[in-house]
Parts: structure tokens; C-alpha cells; sequence
């Protein structure tokens, strides 16, 4: 028996009715009146046949960001970044330098150029607090935000946050605004149904649906403390700073970068994980910045090598290769040597896993770190600090042997690894900016394929430690490799000093060499 069934009976079937939800995840700092709730819809019960009742909802939080901005420039400037592509041409350097003192002695100021742009944004309070991007209103003098009826409201900037590229505005006229919440995006699954809202090339309230692609996408140095949402609904200029929502009415990204060759949508977008953004968000309205964690140590990824060489079932974790004086790690008793595993309850992977997570760690704050030392598990709670300009600067590398170091009257060989070692004196620790108490051997002579030469250990380099244990003498290190055949294992782990900075490795000791 054939069934009919109008299109708009299937819609409602597949939808249902479109509900205020009853909880308002608001963030806390905010204060909205009493009875104030985000916007929310029922979930479809299926794959949609349309997204119109999401958007109709969703909708009237989204504005276009448009911005004034200004920048200084001056003809040295333009010149530098004209000639920089002539960059090794035979006096070009001096007519700069001649061209930077006369400005100088004429005293030219540099003149401000005005900048328009265009952007998205979102509500996400009642009283007008909106998330965008950074680089959205980046050096803006002029902020004005457009809702999808065409009112033009002035706002302000509350604070930014470059490295997520995230930032706040307000609208500076009082009101109740429409605002949506943020969600989760570890609900996601790739496949799941996305829907971006935004402003592309100046065309409002534009809206393009797709998937979730791929989810942990790292973008390189540039955003060292975001793992990006990858999605194939269309994102093209102005769509920045604008929310990508998932069926529910959440927003599960803030949508910053795209992929493209052509500089328009070619399917791959890049959005900020809700979670991330709203703890930024929060973070410049009670603060105006965000203070990020600094632990004081350098890490290193954990390999394969090194988790056999401990006797752990696989290498996920990060391996503490320095601590820093006087820094929280050091206060908290953080070790080198200590296997990070995880934080706060959440596994690292990596030293990248591992630098990110701390990075989002709020300033000031106490903090459990699971840890593996001494082929043990341990917590250890850490009050991180605040990191600094300088907090990831590097030492000056220096060598431990001098290029005319002789014939050391108390060196002592390891044949079995191919290496000859001279004590570590006073003189070489100051240099390398050990501890006076450090233990080391210091390597002078490294036989032609011996297990010391392909571990990549060179001469000057020290050997600190040995399987968790301080290298005061060979026969410790002796100790430790006869301790690691007794376990069955192929490896030993050992932390080097090379210059002021220092790593871990692996030395095979599965035979002699």
C-alpha cells in the first residue's frame, strides 16, 4: 500500500519541534539576568533533509565583523620589502643603510595607513559579549558589528589572544542579544554534519554545510597550542572568526584558516575546538589576556628505543631532558629524566602533546602530572607559573673539550661500547652550566663502529645518566648495562649533555662491538 506524506510532515517527523534548551552554559564570569537561555534546537532524528530549522535558530548570533585598522608605514619600508627579493646584489645593503640615516636625520616619522576588513563573529552572552578571530580586528581603531536584519552596532575590544588566534569584542550599547554556547568537539565524529555560519567576501548571514573531515590537524608553529578541526563546508575570506555549529545548535569551532591554492574554498577549513575556545574566551573577559602555563623544562619525544629501554609496553609520553632552576618543575619536583604520561588526567602522545597541554594551563594554578621515574608511577601535583618572553630561550651551546684537550692521565675505556671517558672536572661543568656536584663522564675518543659512534654520541659530549642513574664512573655505567641484559633488554637509556642542552638516547647493548 503506497503511504503519502506531505514533505512538510517528513521535515517535522525527522526534526521535531524546535526547543529552548534548559540549561545555559553561559561562561561563569558572565552575569546574564535571571532566565536568560542560549539558543538550542532538537537534534534531527536522522541524516537532515534540510538545515533551515537549524539555521533560523542559530542565526540571528551571528554577525559580521567589519573593522578599521591602521598600521605605520614608511617609504624604508616599502623599499626594504621591495628589494628584498634582489636580496645579494652588489651595493644594494649600503644604499638602505644611506637611505635609513638620512630619514633619520631628517626626522621622517612613519605615517599610518587605514585598513578595512571584514570578518564574522558570535554572541555568546546576553549582554553582547562576541568571539572572532584575532587577525579580524587585529590593530583596530574602528569595530563595528552588523546582526542578520542589517542593525549596525559600535563595540569594543575586550582583549586578545594571538597564539589561538582568538579574540573578544563587546557591543557597547546595552541590550539583550541573542547568543548561542559553546559545545564539545570531542562529540564529534568524522563524518559527523557541520553547518558554518559567516560573512564571505561581505555577503552576510551565508551559510554552507559539510562534514568533519579529520580532527587534530596541526597547522605548524604558528599555532602552537591548537589542534584544528579540518571540515569540507565552505570557508572563504570573511567567513573568519564565524562558529561552525553541529546539528544540535552548538558551536563546536571558530573558524580561522583555510587550505588553498586559489584563495578561495577548495573544501579544507580549519576551525578552533569549541573547548579550546571557550576557555580562552573566558579568559580575556576576566582578564583582558590569557596567562599561559610555564613549567621550566625542556622535553623530548619518548621513542620506541627509550620505552624498551625502560621497560614500558609502548612510547607514549614525553621525557623530561632538562629542568630549569627555580622553576615551577623544579619547585614541584619535577625530575629529569621523568616520563611525562599525563596531565590533569589527560594522556600526551609527544613532547608536542605535552608542550600544548601546559601552554593551556592557566597561570598560577596547581596541577596533577602523572609520571613514570624509575620504572614507577607517580603523581605529582605542580603549581605552573607564567610564561615569560623569554621562558623558551635557548642557552649558548659550549663544548666540554677544548679542539687541543690532550691525553688525559686518568682516562678509563669501555670497549664493549667503543668509548674512552675523562672525568668531569669543575672547569667543565661552569662551562657547560652543570651543577658543581654533577655527575658525568665526559666522551674523548669514539671507536669507528662501536655502539657509541652509531648512537650518535661524539666526542665533548657527557654522559650524565645511565637508566635513570648519575654517571659518577664507568663502573656505574658498567652497572647499568649488566642490569638491563639481566632484564632481557637490547637498550639503555642516557641522558648526554651537548653544549648547555640535554637529550636523551639510546645505546644498543644487544652485543659487543
Amino acid at each position: 500500500m503506497k503511504l503519502g506524506i506531505s514533505r512538510q510532515a517528513l521535515v517535522a517527523a525527522l526534526f521535531g519541534a524546535a526547543a529552548i534548551g534548559s540549561l545555559s552554559i553561559a561562561p561563569q564570569i558572565l552575569s546574564p539576568e535571571a532566565g536568560a537561555q542560549p539558543i538550542a534546537i532538537q537534534p534531527p532524528a536522522g541524516a537532515p533533509m534540510s538545515f533551515a530549522d537549524l539555521i533560523e535558530r542559530v542565526e540571528p548570533a551571528v554577525v559580521s565583523v567589519n573593522v578599521v585598522s591602521e598600521r605605520k608605514v614608511n617609504d624604508l619600508g616599502d623599499m626594504q620589502q621591495f628589494f628584498e627579493q634582489f636580496r645579494g646584489l652588489p651595493g644594494l645593503d649600503d644604499f638602505l643603510e644611506q637611505r635609513r640615516q638620512q630619514q633619520e636625520e631628517e626626522g621622517d616619522e612613519p605615517q599610518t595607513q587605514e585598513a578595512r576588513s571584514l570578518g564574522s563573529g558570535f554572541f555568546i552572552s546576553q549582554d553582547g559579549y562576541i568571539v572572532t578571530n584575532n587577525h579580524v580586528v587585529e590593530d583596530a581603531v574602528q569595530i563595528e558589528v552588523v546582526n542578520k536584519d542589517g542593525d549596525k552596532f559600535e563595540a569594543e575590544l575586550v582583549g586578545t589572544d594571538p597564539d589561538t588566534d582568538l579574540a573578544v569584542i563587546k557591543v557597547k550599547e546595552a541590550g539583550k542579544y541573542p547568543y548561542v554556547r559553546f559545545g564539545n568537539s570531542h562529540n564529534l565524529r568524522k563524518g559527523d554534519w557541520v553547518v558554518a555560519l559567516g560573512n564571505p567576501f561581505g555577503f552576510s548571514g551565508t551559510a554552507t554545510a559539510g562534514i568533519l573531515s579529520a580532527d587534530g590537524r596541526e597547522l605548524g608553529n604558528d599555532s602552537p597550542y591548537t589542534d584544528f578541526l579540518q571540515i569540507d563546508a565552505a570557508i572563504n575570506r570573511g567567513n573568519s572568526g564565524g562558529p561552525t555549529f553541529d546539528l544540535h545548535g552548538n558551536v563546536v569551532g571558530v573558524n580561522t584558516q583555510i587550505l588553498s591554492p586559489t584563495g578561495g574554498s577548495v573544501g579544507i577549513g580549519f576551525a578552533i575546538p569549541a573547548e579550546l575556545a571557550q576557555e580562552v574566551t573566558q579568559a580575556i573577559i576576566k582578564d583582558g589576556h590569557v596567562s599561559r602555563g610555564w613549567l621550566g623544562v625542556q622535553i623530548q619525544d619518548l621513542t620506541e628505543d627509550m620505552a624498551e629501554a625502560q621497560g614500558m609496553p609502548n612510547n607514549d609520553g614525553a621525557i623530561i631532558a632538562d629542568v630549569t632552576e627555580n622553576s615551577p618543575a623544579s619547585k614541584g619536583g619535577l625530575q629529569r629524566g621523568d616520563i611525562i604520561l599525563s596531565v590533569n588526567g589527560q594522556k600526551v602522545s609527544d613532547a608536542t602533546s605535552t608542550t600544548r597541554l601546559v601552554g593551556r594551563l592557566i597561570a598560577n594554578t596547581s596541577n596533577k602530572f602523572d609520571i613514570m621515574r624509575g620504572g614507577k608511577q607517580q603523581t605529582i601535583n605542580v603549581v605552573v607559573g607564567e610564561r615569560g618572553d623569554s621562558a623558551n630561550a635557548q642557552r649558548i651551546p659550549a663544548s666540554a673539550l677544548s679542539k687541543d684537550s690532550g691525553k688525559h692521565d686518568d682516562e678509563a675505556s669501555l670497549e664493549s661500547l667503543g668509548v674512552t671517558f675523562v672525568p668531569l672536572d669543575d672547569e667543565m661543568r661552569e662551562r657547560l652550566g652543570l651543577d658543581k656536584d654533577e655527575a658525568g663522564l665526559v666522551i674523548s675518543e669514539v671507536e669507528r663502529g662501536g655502539a657509541i659512534e652509531e648512537a650518535g654520541l661524539q666526542r665533548g659530549m657527557v654522559i650524565l645518566e645511565a637508566n635513570n642513574e648519575p654517571v659518577s664512573s664507568v663502573d656505574v655505567l658498567k652497572k647499568a648495562i649488566d642490569a638491563a641484559k639481566k632484564a632481557n633488554r637490547t637498550k639503555i637509556l642516557i641522558a648526554v649533555r651537548v653544549g648547555q642542552i640535554t637529550t636523551y638516547r639510546t645505546i644498543d647493548i644487544s652485543e659487543d662491538k
